[in-house]
This record gives structure tokens, C-alpha cells and sequence, in this order.
């Protein structure tokens, strides 16, 4: 098979995990209003702490190697400006999304990564796609939730997903034909990323997460940062 066709198909796998994600949220039902709860804000933690894993462990690592440290450090604090601005700007006309800011932010430069390392890392580029599959389920879970619940319809919901997921083929190709010959460029889109997440990690993300009286949502956190590391061990 082509690198090309390759990276279209993993890229296009691992987006699918996002309107998958949406779809086991439009399906749930748990009677009990407590546990259901629980279990939302538990999965929403998961997804924030395997967010914050991509950060740690992939955007900021990968992205900072092949930048100076001043210019890392600018496009970190540049991602985290940037997105604040954006978030008040939805924030004022009506409602921020951000677990779907978020979880854009995380797919689309992996998906870029992902690319790139098709040309001269391929069995790495397919253990990083089962990765974001992974990571994209329980952040779909949890911003299909969070948009549903804000007089959307859920196929509303499930078709913005689906063209999101969509984007990540073109991504990929973006990084195996161009980015892997200009690591500082990706690099720099990594590194940017990165800033805008932790923006909406705990701006949006970790307080919708928290739940009173019930130390399980903040452990879902830990085990969603334990799936990145564990795929970032994998990866070597």
C-alpha cells in the first residue's frame, strides 16, 4: 500500500473515533441520576487527562525538538492567548465550545504528525493512530454531551464530528507530503496547539469535570494520562 493511501486510511480510522464517541453518548442511558452523573463527569475527566497527556507527552516533546527554545516557548504562550480570545469571542455570542476546540486542537496536528512519520516511520505511525483513536473516543463522548446539551440536535452534533473527522485525511497528507521535510513548521503547529489546549483544559474542560463529594471523575483523569503514556511508552 502507498504512504499516501496509508496515511488516508489511519488518519481517516482514527477521526471516526470522534463521531463514534458521539454516538455512545446520544445511546447512553443510565437511569440513576447520581451514577449517570458521575459516569458523564468521570468520562469528561478521561478525556481532559488524555488531553493533557497529548500535551506532555507529544505535542510539547515532539513539537520542541526542533525549536529554539524562545521561539517554543513564544508559540506555547501565543496558542494559549489566541484561544483565550477565541473562547471569549463564543463565550459572548452564545456559548463556547471548547471540549470541541479541545479535541480539534489535539486531532488535527497529530494527525499532521502522524503524516509525517509515514515516510520514515510507518509501524510507529500505526501504533499512533490506534492512539488517537483512543484518546478521540472519550473526548467525543464528552463534547457531544457538552454541545447536545445546548438546544443542538444530535445529528447536528454528529455530522459537525463527522467532518471534523474528515479533516484528518487532508491533515495527513499535509504531513507526509510537505511537514516531513520542514520539522520546524510542524513543530511550530504542535507547540501552538499545545498552548490552546491548556487554555481549555482549565479554563472549560476540568471544571466540568469536577463533581462534589466524589473522588472517581478525577481518577477518570488520571486513567485517560495513562492511556497517553501508555501509547507514548509503546511508541519508544
Amino acid at each position: 500500500m502507498s504512504p499516501l493511501l496509508t496515511a488516508i486510511l489511519l488518519a481517516g480510522l482514527a477521526g471516526l473515533s470522534m463521531p463514534l464517541g458521539g454516538l455512545l453518548a446520544r445511546w447512553e442511558h443510565i437511569s440513576d441520576a447520581r451514577l449517570r452523573d458521575g459516569v458523564l463527569h468521570a468520562i469528561t475527566a478521561f478525556g481532559g487527562g488524555a488531553l493533557l497527556s497529548a500535551v506532555a507527552l507529544v505535542l510539547v516533546p515532539h513539537g520542541a525538538e526542533a525549536l529554539s527554545p524562545l521561539v517554543a516557548l513564544s508559540l506555547l504562550a501565543a496558542g494559549g492567548l489566541v484561544f483565550a480570545w477565541v473562547d471569549t469571542t463564543l463565550n459572548r455570542i452564545g456559548g463556547s465550545d471548547a471540549l470541541l476546540l479541545a479535541m480539534v486542537l489535539d486531532f488535527l496536528p497529530e494527525a499532521m504528525a502522524l503524516g509525517a512519520m509515514l515516510v520514515s516511520q510507518s509501524s510507529t505511525a500505526i501504533l499512533l493512530a490506534v492512539m488517537i483513536f483512543l484518546q478521540n473516543l472519550p473526548e467525543g463522548f464528552a463534547a457531544f454531551r457538552d454541545m447536545w446539551q445546548r438546544d443542538r440536535s444530535a445529528l447536528q452534533v454528529l455530522m459537525v464530528f463527522v467532518g471534523l473527522a474528515a479533516l484528518g485525511p487532508f491533515c495527513a497528507i499535509a504531513g507526509l507530503v510537505w511537514l516531513a521535510d520542514m520539522p520546524d513548521v510542524l513543530g511550530g503547529i504542535m507547540i501552538f496547539a499545545a498552548g490552546g489546549i491548556l487554555y481549555l483544559l482549565f479554563q472549560d474542560v476540568a471544571p466540568k469535570a469536577h463533581a462534589d463529594r466524589a473522588s472517581w471523575p478525577a481518577l477518570g483523569g488520571v486513567a485517560g494520562f495513562a492511556l497517553g503514556l501508555a501509547g507514548e511508552l509503546m511508541l519508544g
